[in-house]
């Protein structure tokens, strides 16, 4: 038996939604003809209340395309410095779009209204303009943490007071959703724009959307094209994203479910230091220095257990929707006998 933690975008599409994927009607995408494509865009705006989407292959295109309708050279964005578009696109925002990044140290992958409003920069010649927030939900390497409405909203106030463009970072926002029971047109009143994957727990095996007004996705399919993110008969593709959203989203409950129990034996182990705040699918654990964490790793390997390192010694479990009650038993009962 193989349990693989690594990550929930490692899941593969069931029988039914290949078959749903192979029915899906199709046209070419870069003219605006993919009936399929035009279904599932015009699906997620609704679905937040907002005008547009465009579907692209990837969060991290999807991330990069925000940033660049929301800044100009010399300008900067804000985010925590854990967040996804900082630690893991490259350097994408300094590539694509010449600006530069704020980190804020928050708690968790969390920041605060008030260290956000302390980030904002004064005009000065010296400095870039700051033009941007980003807020990752839920926070990857926070370990799954997640925002409250509120403290975004919080968030947004400052944004709306000075004039900066609030985009938020939602790869994992129904495993969010699942947990709080927020309606997702709550979280989409807040930000100028979303970004949404279809491939983690959703169970797609590609796809991220963009969601913004009518003129912003009319820019955005320039920075799409010019990214090389034109797709031709991408229905095929987008099928498996309408078939997630029906199918898959109150089943993140179990997920989340399943992460809670395998933090809960993680923190009885004394080679654990701490478990961070186990809140939606995602485990972070933090060993001790006398275990080091790729042996822990290699350990877990023997036993068919994989799970990938998320720093010096710490140790990040996703569960997803190919995990079984069996996979999670012998999961939690291999862990127990460490």
């Amino acid at each position: 038996m193989l349990v693989n933690f690594k990550s929930d975008t490692v899941t593969k599409p069931s029988q039914a939604m290949l078959s749903y994927m192979l029915s899906a009607p199709v046209g070419d995408d870069v003219f605006g003809e993919d009936p399929t494509v035009n279904a599932l865009q015009d699906k997620t705006a609704i679905m937040f209340g907002h005008e547009d989407a465009l579907f692209c292959p990837s969060g991290t295109m999807t991330n990069q395309i925000a940033v660049q309708l929301h800044t100009t050279p010399l300008a900067e964005i804000i985010c925590e410095e854990d967040a996804h578009i900082y630690q893991y696109e490259t350097g994408g925002y300094a590539y694509n779009a010449r600006c530069a990044i704020n980190l804020v140290k928050g708690r968790f992958g969390k920041m605060q209204a008030g260290q956000v409003q302390a980030a904002i920069k004064q005009e000065y010649d010296w400095l870039p303009l700051t033009k941007m927030v980003s807020i990752e939900n839920s926070c990857n390497r926070g370990g799954g943490t997640y925002y409250s409405i509120d403290e975004a909203a919080e968030i947004r106030n400052v944004c709306r007071d000075n004039q900066l463009a609030f985009h938020l970072d939602g790869a994992r926002l129904f495993n969010v959703l699942v947990e709080t029971g927020d309606k997702p047109e709550i979280w989409g009143a807040l930000f100028d724009t979303i970004s949404i994957c279809l491939s983690k727990g959703l169970g797609a095996p590609v796809g991220s959307l963009l969601i913004g007004s009518k003129s912003q996705i009319a820019r955005a399919r320039r920075f799409r094209k010019v990214m090389g993110g034109g797709m031709r008969q991408a229905g095929i593709l987008a099928a498996a994203g309408i078939f997630a959203l029906d199918h898959h989203i109150d089943r993140l409950k179990v997920d989340n479910n399943r992460a809670k129990m395998i933090g809960a034996e993680l923190i009885n182990k004394g080679f654990v230091k701490n478990v961070r705040p186990v809140m939606t699918n995602i485990v972070i654990c933090d060993l001790v220095e006398e275990y080091p964490v790729q042996k822990f790793i290699a350990d877990l390997d023997a036993k068919n257990i994989q799970v990938v390192q998320m720093g010096p010694q710490a140790v990040r479990f996703v569960t997803h929707l190919d995990l079984n009650d069996a996979m999670i038993d012998y999961a939690l009962a291999e862990i127990r006998k460490m």
